[in-house]
Parts: C-alpha cells; structure tokens; sequence
C-alpha cells in the first residue's frame, strides 16, 4: 500500500507524496522546502558543503549522523528526523536571530571567509557535538575530513570545533527519541511516480522477494555509488529496492571464530567492530571516504558494486573473506575472491543479492597487513590497494594469501606471488623474488590515478614493506598524516 514518506523536521512531522524517488533531499531543501542553508559544491559527496544530519533511533536513543544530501533520495528520510544548518535556530527557548553554540564559535575563532562551506562545517560539528564525541584534534579532523574548505586552511574551524562547548541539546535527546518512535513505520514504503518505483521492505524475507520479483531493479544500501548514478551519469532508475529499513541486515554476529556483517551494516557501525578484528582495518576505514561517506555507505556495497578499486575487498580477500549469497529463500557461500569475474561483472545470479560478508577472525602471530595509495591522505579514491597475509611456521611461510585492487579490471589474488612464497623461508630474498613474480600476476592499465609502471613497482615495494615491517629490528617508522604535516 502507498503511503507518505514521513520525517521530522524541527519537531514537526512532514509527509511527502507524489515525489521522484531520485529526489536528493538536497533538491528537496533547496527547491521544495526553500531551506538554502544546505550548499551544492560537488554533487557526488565529496566536499561536504550540502551536509545534514539525520537523526535515527537505534536501540531506543538517537543516533546523529552527518550525511551528504546530495547523493541522499528523498525516501531515505522515511522514519528519520532531518536537521539542516536553519534548524539550529530552532531550539526551545532560543530568541530570534540568536547564534547557536557551535555557530558563534565559528564566529569568534575566524572560521568562515567566503562562507559556501560553513554550513557543511556547522552541520559536521553539530552531529559530532551531539553524539556526545571527543574534541581533541585528531578526532575532529578525521569528523571533518569529509568537509572542504579552500579558504580558511582548516585551523580555525579545529578551533572552533574544541571551543564549541557541550551540547545544549542533549536534553531533547529523549523528547526526539519518542517523537521519532510515534512516527516510526510499521508497514514497508512502496513508491510509484511516473513509471518509477521505490520499495523499501522491512524483513530480509520481503527484501528478498522484491529483489527475485524485480531481478533488474536497482538495490540500494547507502546510495554512495548509486546517487552519482543519478547526479552525475543522469541515469533513470525503473525500480529501487532499498535494504535500509532490513534490520535484520544491518546486524553483525559474533561467530566463534569469524564475524558476519550484513547487507546493510554502514561502515561507521563496523569501524570498530573491524578494528578489534585487526588494526589495520582500523587504518583502511578511516581513509575511506570522509566520515559522511561511512554513515551511509555499506560495507557489503563496497564488495557487491565490484569495483576494481574498492577499498575494503582487498584486505578482506586477504582475511579469506566470504559471502552469503541469497535468491528467494536459497542461500550459497561462496569465497570472495571468485565473486569478481571480469571488469563490471561479478558472480551473482538475476534476483540475488549479497546478504552479508564473513570474516575469519585473524589468528595472533599472523602477519596482516594492509596499505592504500592515493594522491590525498583522506577521502581519495585509491590508485593502488594491498591486503598481504602471511601464515608462518618455523620460519617459512606456511601459506600465502596476497590482494591487489587497482591491479585488474577486479580485485584479485596474486598467484604466481603467492607460489613464490609459499615454503620458503621469509627472509628479504624471498620476499624480493616473489614481488618479482607480480609482473607474472599482473598488466596493470595508465590512468589518471597512476602509471602501469608506478603500480606494478609500488605493489612490488609493499611486499617489501610488509616484509620489513614484520621484522622487530627493522628501521622503520609508520608515520601518520599529522607526524607528516609536521614533518
């Protein structure tokens, strides 16, 4: 049965009909509800100038996250509270005109020249001050990572961020709670407007039907790569069948001796759930996208898109990562390094859907690890990705599991390196002789990103680094982006 997309708005409850579901709520506050504070800078999620907050019920309180409007639909806002930038002057008992906290102190520390970014930067620092987070600097630049400025060199809104005092607010946190509780929907959103649909159920059991009913329709996670489908490539979608309002796949399980992330759990819920697994994860989640990227996109999306140069499927190649494939009522297992076939294709049949990735816990004394090149520190796309895994045993390396993305038209397992390796001492010797074998396992392509000759040369070193960096005595140092900042 179609019903109203209904949110909150500053406590008031809004219904929406007769919208496109590739509505972006950016469109929908610019041009609809005539809310100009929100800013379109890119249109694809990367500057930070539309960014909102949503507030959404998790466990009985709210949780506050910044997201971009800009690659955001419109029926996503279903059973959610929105705050943009004019919301903050709409708190209980404020006077008119009157500054919000983290506003004057963007004020009284220089925080905004031209000012097209500020409210991106407001609405970052309102989300992190209402959770309740850390204000140290190092926090606070990785919560605005995801936010651009190109005028004020970023100190004086690090400033602002540690002046801005405790949040206000945090009195209203139990009122919104019930308030998005009386509005929360019982019963699946389902959309039709010219000829285009969007289907939101709420089990795994609907979700899959939808999906084997429609095996062409568009599955939405976090919408991180579909909205540019939107935005950028101006695609028009028949049908969209949402998995965000599947609690179910938005768990992860403890399994004994592996975890099993589902279908919809975003990567700001898996960060550290991840890191505990090994810290290197830890390290690949925080270079991934800015932190409104993490709020929304999935870490199943990351595998399910297939692209080459996603972030998290080589390291979890490496971990001897697999999926859960689901079709109606049926499911398969399935390891993930098969799961990409070619450039754009993967191993997934009409009407199925990656219902969640397993991931064996990593043994002690294993060594793990993962490394990202890219031309910026935070928020790029990477040139080049490894995830190196190595199992040893008196000495030799008992067996081998090596990754690239960026290497192929698919992430994928380096053989030939992996042969070389394996029952062979882990001295230097070996190492170099096996990053040699690369060049057997590999052709990589020129882009913009990088050269076939610097990819094929930087994977060789990151064996060699990961080599070195196993050995206690090795004269090496990880330097992170603040020690080089500073040199």
């Amino acid at each position: 049965m179609t019903r109203p997309i209904r949110f909150l708005l500053d406590g008031e409850v809004r219904d929406l009909t007769g919208v496109d579901p590739t509505l972006t709520v950016l469109n929908l506050l610019r041009y609809d509800l005539r809310r100009i504070g929100t800013k379109e800078g890119c249109a694809e999620g990367d500057c930070g100038a539309c960014t909102v907050v949503l507030g959404e019920l998790e466990d009985g309180r709210v949780r506050f996250r910044a997201v971009n409007a800009c690659i955001l639909f419109a029926p996503m806002l279903d059973g959610r509270a929105l705050f943009t930038v004019e919301s903050l002057k709409k708190a209980p008992g404020d006077q008119a005109g009157a500054l919000h906290p983290i506003q004057q102190a963007m004020v009284a520390n220089h925080a905004s020249q031209c000012g097209f970014c500020t409210p991106g930067f407001v609405m970052s620092l309102y989300a992190h001050r209402r959770e309740g987070a850390a204000t140290d600097s190092g926090t606070l630049k990785d919560a605005l990572a995801g936010n651009l400025c190109r005028c004020t060199g970023y100190g004086p809104i690090l400033a602002a961020g540690q002046a801005m005092g405790p949040d206000p607010e945090a009195r209203l946190a139990d009122a919104l709670a019930v308030e998005l509780a009386a509005i929360r929907p019982a019963e699946s959103l389902e959309i039709e407007h010219r000829g285009r649909r969007f289907l939101a159920p709420r089990t795994t059991a609907e979700f899959a039907a939808a999906v084997e009913a429609n095996p062409d329709a568009t599955i939405l996670a976090g919408g991180t790569d579909v909205g540019l489908w939107v935005t950028k490539q101006h695609r028009e979608l028949p049908t969209i069948i949402s998995l965000n309002e599947v609690a179910e796949l938005r768990r992860i399980e403890d399994l004994g001796d592996a975890i099993r992330i589902g279908a919809g759990v975003r990567y700001a819920d898996a960060t550290a759930l991840l890191g505990d697994l090994h810290p290197e994860f830890a390290g690949l989640l925080r270079r991934l996208g800015g932190l409104q990227v993490r709020n929304l996109g999935t870490v199943c999306g990351n595998i399910a898109n297939g692209s080459p140069i996603g972030d998290m499927p080589p390291a979890l190649i490496a971990a001897g990562a697999s999926l859960v494939l689901r079709k109606g009522e049926a499911t398969r297992a399935l390891p993930l390094e098969a799961y990409f076939l070619a450039y754009g294709k993967q191993d997934r049949a009409p009407g199925e859907f990656v219902e969640a990735v397993v991931v064996p816990k990593i043994p002690a004394g294993r060594i793990f690890k993962v490394f990202k090149l890219s031309k910026r520190f935070d928020q790029d796309i990477s040139a080049l990705c490894a995830g190196i895994s190595i199992g040893l045993d008196a000495g030799k390396v008992a067996d081998a599991r090596i990754a690239f993305g960026g290497m192929a038209a698919t992430p994928r397992r380096a053989a030939a390196c992996e042969a070389a390796l394996t029952g062979q001492p882990w001295t230097e010797a070996t190492v170099r002789a096996a990053a040699e074998a690369l060049a057997q396992d590999f052709q990589p392509i020129d882009d913009m990103r990088a050269s076939a000759g610097y990819r094929l040369q930087a994977a060789q070193n990151l064996l060699l680094k990961a080599w070195l960096e196993s050995q206690a005595a090795a004269p090496t140092r990880v330097l992170d982006a603040e020690a080089v900042a500073h040199g």
